[in-house]
């Protein structure tokens, strides 16, 4: 999951976007492949016939940000990569490590999965991870995407409180604008494959606000099931969150997270979609639609 980004206000000047031949006949490296990003990246580039090497930490390509003996296999040859940091505290080393490294080998682009515009504590660097690919050599896209629409159905946690009709969490009244992820994958696909999108900050969300009960309506409305949104004071979601047998570091975080969606922090809508793909973004009701058909909310 992930907050809102800031809107970039920089416009593309992409027309008619062009494949690269480069990249068009060297294998794409995609990290995080079985995530909710990197699995549709993955498979989008796979239908547009390009060659993927879809690396994970148990995958058949074993790839592992603690094990940097695992990072050369894995970019020797590549022509672009789709990267997802490592939520570690020290993603930002990492990252320059990583990157530098692709770089080194001849990886022509790279495109990666950042986090929303956010306020870092004093002493700590802002979204180090965005730098050290700024900084790498090669080109570089950066996707600033809002929360994922997807946490409803795929988060465990989540879909999880859906299923059981309470949908418990501390954003108060906060808005944020629900963003699909296949958005995210068609924008990355983009960037790894067509020219135009060097050097591009897309601020990715919804084309609209909806507050954690609003969405949680149109997901009753849907499933036809009584789902409601409780909301409830930090301190009872960390209770509430311990209950459930989520760890308290991931409770500390969402109860952030949830802070900062009440303060309407990141409440604005970005331009990256339309910028990227000359289109609109997914709706949540499309999402919504969509994924109650498979049947996944009814348990």
């Amino acid at each position: 999951m992930t907050i809102n980004a800031t809107t970039n206000p920089t416009t593309n000047t992409k027309t008619n976007p062009t494949t690269n031949p480069t990249n068009s006949t060297k294998p794409i490296l995609v990290l995080g492949s079985t995530g909710k990003t990197g699995s549709r990246v993955a498979s989008r580039l796979r239908e547009r016939g390009h060659e993927v090497r879809a690396v994970s930490r148990k995958g058949p390509i074993r790839f592992d940000w603690t094990h940097e003996s695992t990072w050369e296999p894995v970019l020797a040859g590549a022509g672009a990569a789709y990267l997802v940091d490592s939520q570690r505290a020290d993603a930002g080393t990492s990252m320059r490590a990583f990157a530098k490294l692709a770089a080194s080998l001849g990886v022509e682009r790279l495109v990666l999965l950042s986090h929303s515009d956010w306020v870092a504590p004093e002493g700590e660097e802002k979204l180090p991870c965005e730098r050290a690919v700024r900084e790498s050599g090669a080109r570089w896209t950066i996707l600033k995407p809002a929360w994922f629409s997807q946490n409803f159905s795929e988060d465990p946690f989540f879909l999880r409180q859906v299923l059981d009709g309470d949908v418990v969490s501390s954003t108060g009244e906060g808005v944020e604008p629900w963003l699909d992820v296949e958005d995210i994958a068609d924008v990355a696909v983009a960037a790894l494959t067509e020219d135009g999108h060097d050097e591009q900050s897309y601020a990715l969300s919804g084309p609209r606000l909806l507050s954690m009960a609003e969405a949680v309506d149109e997901i009753a409305r849907a499933t036809g099931r009584d789902i409601a949104h409780r909301a409830v004071s930090p301190a009872d979601f960390a209770a509430y969150g311990a209950r459930q047998g989520v760890s308290e570091e991931h409770v500390e975080l969402l109860n952030m997270l949830f802070g900062w969606i009440g303060e309407g922090r990141f409440a604005r809508l970005g331009d990256g979609v339309r910028r990227a793909l000359g289109r609109e973004p997914r709706d949540f009701t499309d999402y919504v639609r969509t994924t109650a058909a498979t049947g996944v909310w009814l348990g």
